[in-house]
């Protein structure tokens, strides 16, 4: 554990230098870079040494006051510190220029980001109750004040309160979860938990489900996720959505190794909850006006098929097929490694264009291709993975999901209706995300700018292209890389499964057909963007073409996002509402008129006008037991300690 010290050591340091370099901003961000690079770089020479070692490194220790702390690393730890190590580097890399304008101001940044890097950390490689509680509430706080930064804006506050409720709600669910689970066990430990009854352990999980999904952002606990990403800066909002998300995935998959529910009801909740997670939540992206709102939307639709993919390992498990339970497993958990890089190379792509164009409002935008081409280059090689289209990385993970999913329709009887409903809803997922994607690089940065800040959009920074490129060959890698990855979300999901369950042979020839044809695909396309070049050369790089019979045709005569997206939205109501504001043509000579159209998510709707008023009448009635007066609410504290020692001694 010396290695896993050693790289939390730099990136804390990566949080404190930049406060002794306050007069000079380059020194600052640099150092600042450096040190998350090198805690980065050490943190994932750790994890791959633990994905390989038989024996899983530990380490415990003594806090003041007698408390201990257990922290040990097995497979699944080492798995989830891969993405960890992996995007924190690059998002720092990425703000070396996206925060240059800030000045001093960027050294708190730092310090909360490292903070929240260090505490992911500690999350996953945590064994008892204490320091697992200790880093979950760091975790939380450290995001909290990244996303309220600009906290000169109403938006930017608003989005930390919404996001702080859902945190503290969540974690008492989980404290709820370890209360039950202690009481049943007797220990702090985590191993300790599967000594407790069945209907125990399925209790706990249940908890656990729920609390561990606040975080995650399943349906319907969601809500906080378009607040705070598009609040919060571009690189944060990379490393929260590509990572502290699935800080929640890592509880759910951890208690499930540890309690080991008995029955398929367990598995069937997951299904449910990730079929409708993952297609409302890209139905709720592709009714989106702002960039990053709509890629937050598409979060929650991963964490369906994250989730989709561990239900579908879980159900394999109960029905005692352990093909399936590996293909479901190592799907989802590839998955979350997967999202991690292509969700955090969009948000910076995101960023990327509101640095350029001032705006993150779809409808503004158009043309961005031209004015930044690597930018839109890269945003688009995300899309194509995030849509789960080869040669990219999406493809891998989503084909073991499949796999399994068809596993379960051809092997398991009682359950084939099950696993046919999680197929499905994968086919329809991928589909909406097409559709979404196509609306986004084809307004974004095809066509013609619809705004004046378009038409002059600057290049990204240099180190922001850079981090971009990065995710960009990463995703790619994964691609071409298949059949090792695979490897390694198979050792990730060891853990997992009852018995050793080795690839079967066909899969196995099936991953590396992938490699071969992503490498094919590849080379095919040089060849012919090389022959494009040498027939286009010499020829004119701009010419009109057909108007249609208008004579000045205008960026207003283009697709919107809007009218792109209005009849695939509209098949999903009753569960979108979509409000439409429209003046209306009045009159012989009727002036100038307007037309507006917003998504509602239906659940935050529900919450504010049923939940939030509902807590607020209730609130409003016992508000006169908060008088002022310091001497009653000693007396509260003093007749509150008095029932319980009376409580206790009956």
């Amino acid at each position: 554990m010396e290695t896993f010290f050693l790289a939390i050591s730099f990136i804390i340091a990566a949080g404190v230098l930049p406060f002794l370099f306050l007069r000079s901003s380059r020194l600052m961000r640099g150092s600042a870079v450096i040190m998350t690079a090198a805690g980065g770089l050490t943190g994932l020479l750790f994890a791959a040494r633990a994905m390989t070692t038989a024996t899983p490194p530990a380490a415990t220790f003594l806090l003041p006051g007698g408390l201990r702390v257990l922290m040990q690393v097995d497979a699944v730890s080492a798995f989830f510190l891969l993405p960890i190590f992996l995007v924190a580097p690059v998002a720092a890399l990425y703000s070396f220029h996206y925060t240059r304008a800030q000045g001093p101001r960027a050294a708190a940044g730092y310090l909360f980001f490292s903070l929240l890097t260090a505490a992911m950390a500690a999350v996953v490689c945590a064994a008892d109750i204490t320091g697992f509680i200790i880093a979950w509430e760091l975790m939380s706080i450290s995001s909290f004040f990244l996303v309220i930064h600009d906290f000169g804006k109403k938006e930017s506050r608003r989005a930390g309160y919404i996001y702080l409720l859902f945190a503290q709600a969540g974690a008492m669910v989980i404290f709820a979860t370890f209360a039950l689970a202690y009481g049943k066990s007797g220990s702090l430990d985590f191993a300790s938990f599967a000594t407790m009854p069945a209907q125990a352990r399925i209790l706990v999980f249940v908890l656990a489900f729920i609390g561990f999904g606040s975080k995650a952002g399943i349906i319907p606990l969601h809500t906080w996720l378009p607040h705070a990403h598009p609040a919060a800066e571009s690189h944060v909002s990379a490393l929260m959505s590509g990572v502290m998300i699935k800080m929640g995935i890592y509880g759910m998959v951890r208690f499930y190794a540890i309690l080991r529910p008995p029955g398929p009801g367990c598995a069937m909740l997951l299904i449910l909850t990730g079929a409708v997670t993952g297609v409302l939540g890209v139905v709720l992206a592709l009714g989106q006006h702002d960039l990053k709102r709509l890629l937050a939307y598409h979060s929650v639709e991963n964490i369906g098929i994250i989730v989709l993919g561990l239900g579908i390992g879980m159900l394999g498990a109960a029905t005692g097929h352990p093909l399936m339970a590996l293909l479901g497993f190592a799907g989802g958990l590839l998955h979350v490694l997967n999202h991690a890089l292509f969700k955090s190379l969009l948000f910076m792509g995101a960023g990327s264009v509101q640095r350029g164009a001032a705006t993150l409002n779809i409808e503004q935008l158009g043309g961005l291709m031209k004015r930044m081409p690597l930018s839109g280059t890269c945003f688009l090689a995300g899309s194509l993975a995030i849509c789960g289209l080869p040669p990219f990385n999406g493809f891998v993970s989503e084909f073991l999901v499949y796999s399994g999913g068809f596993q379960g329709v051809a092997n398991s009887e009682a359950q084939m209706f099950t696993a046919l409903a999680a197929v499905i809803s994968l086919a329809v997922i991928g589909g909406l995300a097409v559709a979404c994607f196509t609306k986004v690089v084809g307004v974004v940065f095809l066509g013609e700018p619809r705004s004046e800040k378009a038409k002059i959009a600057p290049p990204a920074g240099r180190c922001m292209q850079a981090a971009m490129v990065l995710l960009a060959v990463a995703c790619l890698g994964i691609g071409l890389g298949a059949p090792w990855f695979i490897a390694l979300a198979r050792r990730a999901a060891g853990p997992l499964l009852a018995t050793p369950t080795p690839m079967p042979a066909p899969l196995d020839t099936a991953a590396y057909a992938i490699a071969l044809a992503a490498a094919g695909f590849l080379l095919l396309l040089a060849i012919l963007a090389a022959g494009r070049g040498l027939l286009a050369h010499g020829r004119p790089a701009e010419s009109a073409t057909w108007g249609c019979g208008f004579s000045s045709p205008t960026p207003r005569m283009q697709y919107t996002g809007s009218s792109f997206a209005a009849e695939i939205v509209g098949f999903y109501r009753p569960f979108v509402i979509i409000r439409r504001d429209f003046s209306g043509i009045h009159g012989l000579f009727p002036p100038l008129s307007s037309f507006r159209s917003h998504t509602i998510d239906l659940v935050e709707l529900g919450i504010r006008r049923w939940l939030a008023r509902s807590v607020m009448a209730l609130t409003g009635k016992i508000r006169w037991l908060q008088h002022g007066h310091i001497q009653l609410y000693i007396a509260y504290i003093f007749f509150a300690m008095l029932g319980l020692l009376l409580w206790l001694m009956v």
